[in-house]
């Protein structure tokens, strides 16, 4: 909770500090990087970096944070602080670090405002900086401490056990512990990191969900090569697709990520309805889903949602399609923008406006920002709470920068 001095400063001046707060994080990552040029080698996304994604979303959370603390002054933004803990679990992130993001952030903050940026000023917002820091510190140190990972101790080897191309830009790699020691089980829906060596020395890491069991002692994940836009984005997918084969080691994190089935009853006891709705690769942890739903026999309806260009393209289409297909009260609907193949295809993008959602009905979104969006919009027409509806965003978190007001 913001003090009542630091709530009226930060009141006052967030219409300033939000139309600035793009700046603001351009200097940052500026000045971060000519102090600790490493970072951005093995450490940042490059391909983000270039396009200004993750300055975007940055300030996205910045705003987020300090207008939910004026808004709801009782509580904290949990669900958006849980999203970012998990992903800077996942790379190694310690509580040192936010320190140094302080010092840059702040010369940044001093440098865009000028005169505006006094004493008072500057604690109000030192306040908000701590709060969201310690906050998202303790919950990582929790979630890095659950998975038995130590600080420095993120990466474990993994070796490759099968390769096959699903698709032509989609890979997927079966992995398995090169140091012998067992894999601890993780939850359907959640990721790992991916530590790749560039041919330029860089470490450079993403995230890749996995789509196998969760038990037992291997790892599956599915690699979309990335093509086209702004920057060197695609560099790690396309170098895991022209240079990973069978016998290949690379270094994975422990998995982490809070997009996980809700198995709670319904209101009604029963077990509760299910939307599992994605597009492209999104699809990858409603696949894990899938998978755990048919493994332990769930009995509630299910529906499940995916649109993609052509069935070509669909990624891990055959498990999609079979593992739905196990469910005793399941359907799945499948759009293709240029072709239609099978029962329960269609042409175009997803209209759920010919799809029944039940009554108390928990939706789990998974693709491109605008997919989810469209998505979440027609869920909310059909009477599914905001707070039943749930997604995963590969790469930066641009939800916030865009729904959330900076002023």
């Amino acid at each position: 909770m913001l003090t009542e001095r630091s709530a009226a400063t930060v009141r006052a001046t967030l219409p300033a500090v939000g139309a600035a707060i793009g700046e603001i994080t351009g200097q940052f990552y500026d000045r971060l990087f000519a102090d600790r040029p490493e970072l951005l080698r093995d450490l940042f996304n490059r391909g983000n970096q270039a396009a200004g994604t993750q300055r975007q979303a940055l300030a996205g959370s910045i705003a987020a944070f300090a207008g939910h603390l004026l808004d709801q002054p009782d509580s904290r933004p949990d669900a958006m602080l849980a999203r970012i803990a998990h992903k800077h679990a996942s790379l190694g992130v310690t509580r040192d670090q936010y320190a140094l993001v302080h010092r840059h952030l702040f010369a940044a903050i001093a440098d865009v405002l000028g005169e505006a940026a006094t004493p008072e000023v500057a604690e109000a917002w030192d306040e908000v900086y701590w709060l969201m820091a310690n906050a998202l510190a303790t919950h990582e140190e929790r979630l890095m401490a659950e998975q038995n990972v130590l600080a420095g101790g993120t990466w474990r080897p993994w070796e490759v056990v099968a390769r096959h191309d699903d698709t032509a830009e989609v890979a997927v790699l079966r992995l398995r512990p090169a140091d012998g020691r067992p894999a601890a089980p993780y939850r359907a829906g959640q990721y790992v990191s991916v530590q790749a060596e560039l041919p330029d020395g860089a470490r450079q890491i993403r995230q890749y969900s996995l789509t196998g069991a969760p038990e037992g002692d291997e790892r599956t994940i599915a690699v979309k090569r990335v093509s086209g836009g702004p920057g060197p984005e695609g560099e790690v997918s396309g170098h895991l697709h022209a240079r990973t084969r069978v016998g290949d080691v690379l270094d994975l994190s422990a998995p982490y990520g809070d997009l996980v089935l809700d198995r709670t009853p319904g209101a009604d006891g029963r077990p509760a309805p299910l939307l599992l709705a994605s597009a492209g690769i999104g699809c990858t942890p409603v696949v894990a889903m899938l998978r755990e739903l048919a493994d332990s026999a769930y009995a509630g309806p299910v529906t499940v949602v995916h649109g993609d260009r052509t069935p070509a393209t669909h990624p891990l289409r055959a498990p999609h399609t079979e593992l739905t297909g196990r469910l005793a009260d399941a359907e799945a609907h499948f759009w293709y923008e240029e072709h239609t193949a099978g029962p329960g295809a269609l042409t175009g993008r997803v209209d759920l406006k010919a799809v029944p959602v039940a009554p108390g009905t928990r939706a789990y979104l998974c693709g491109p920002l605008p997919f989810m969006r469209s998505v979440r919009e027609q869920l909310l027409e059909q009477g599914v709470r905001p707070a039943d509806i749930h997604y995963e965003v590969f790469g930066p978190d641009l939800w916030l920068a865009s729904a959330q007001p900076a002023a």
